[in-house]
């Protein structure tokens, strides 16, 4: 509730309405937090400005995209880590980013003092037509392919060619680089995930962040029983895939349902516990 700077303003703008602008870009978020030491107060774009600008400014999910990045590049990113849906009626991608934390330096000429770690490391893959996928407060995105193994992939030194179509992952520069100065990550980048790297998984994460997921993806997949002690931290792996195909095509109905799942059926029902009370209501006060 309080102005973080200033940044200039283009010279065209688009009608947006709640979270879909006029040409339908639509964005959605979940915040994963990730590390704590990553957080930025000296940046100007924060998590809910981030999207608004994407929708003003960008035509279709990649235009929104490279909004979004760029102008965290330029004036810094604010908030912790990030989920974000951005899709348009062609396309759905999933950018999950975080911020460098701050190293502060001061300028020998102007005695100004200034972040020298400005900007965040960050994602984005696109999610294969038929196929879906979900992210409820906790990073998503694991490994991915780099520019020099897949002509899919290209980095934020050559955003531009974000409108290419054969273009299905794009990430920031220095999001492997960062993270070994960091000490968060050793090995030589083959196997580099961000999830793991930037929000390291915990018991709470999997119980109550990505066993949401979960439930969603198994009322439309037999596949999800296999990832079930993850899910509910009971282990670290194997790791949910980042989308699935759905066995049947989903209408808007399916997708209000999955919002009212309460893990029945599953040794974790709501509705079965002390906490459900004589009534058996699934719902639970916070804290969870």
């Amino acid at each position: 509730n309080r102005p973080l700077g200033q940044i200039p303003y283009p010279k065209e703008t688009y009608q947006v309405v709640g979270f879909m602008n006029e040409f339908q870009v639509a964005i959605g978020e979940s915040t994963f937090g990730g590390r704590k030491e990553l957080e930025d107060t000296t940046g100007f774009i924060d998590w809910g400005s981030i999207m608004f600008l994407g929708l003003q400014r960008g035509k279709t999910a990649r235009e929104a995209i490279k909004v979004m990045v760029e102008l965290v590049e330029q004036y810094g990113y604010y908030s912790s880590g990030q989920s974000y849906s951005i899709a348009d009626p062609n396309e759905v991608w999933i950018l999950e980013i975080i911020g460098k934390g701050m190293d502060m330096k001061t300028d020998r000429r102007t005695k100004r003092t200034f972040n020298a770690n400005k900007g965040a490391v960050w994602v984005a893959k696109r999610i294969p037509d038929g196929y879906i996928s979900a992210h409820a407060n906790h990073a998503r995105i694991t490994t991915f392919p780099k520019e020099e193994e897949s002509s899919k992939a290209i980095s934020s030194k050559n955003l531009d060619k974000i409108f290419n179509p054969e273009v299905e992952v794009v990430y920031s520069h220095d999001v492997v680089s960062f993270a070994r100065t960091k000490g968060y990550y050793t090995g030589n980048g083959s196997d580099f995930s961000f999830s793991d790297a930037y929000a390291p998984l915990d018991f709470g994460s999997a119980r109550f962040c990505e066993l949401r997921v979960w439930a969603m993806l198994d009322q439309v997949t037999d596949d999800m029983k296999q990832y079930w002690d993850y899910a509910t931290g009971m282990s670290q792996g194997p790791r949910m895939p980042l989308w699935i195909k759905p066995s049947k095509k989903l209408n808007p109905r399916d997708l209000m349902e999955f919002k009212g799942n309460y893990l029945q059926g599953t040794d974790l029902d709501m509705t079965k516990d002390v906490g459900a009370g004589p009534q058996a209501k699934p719902y639970r006060w916070r804290p969870l």
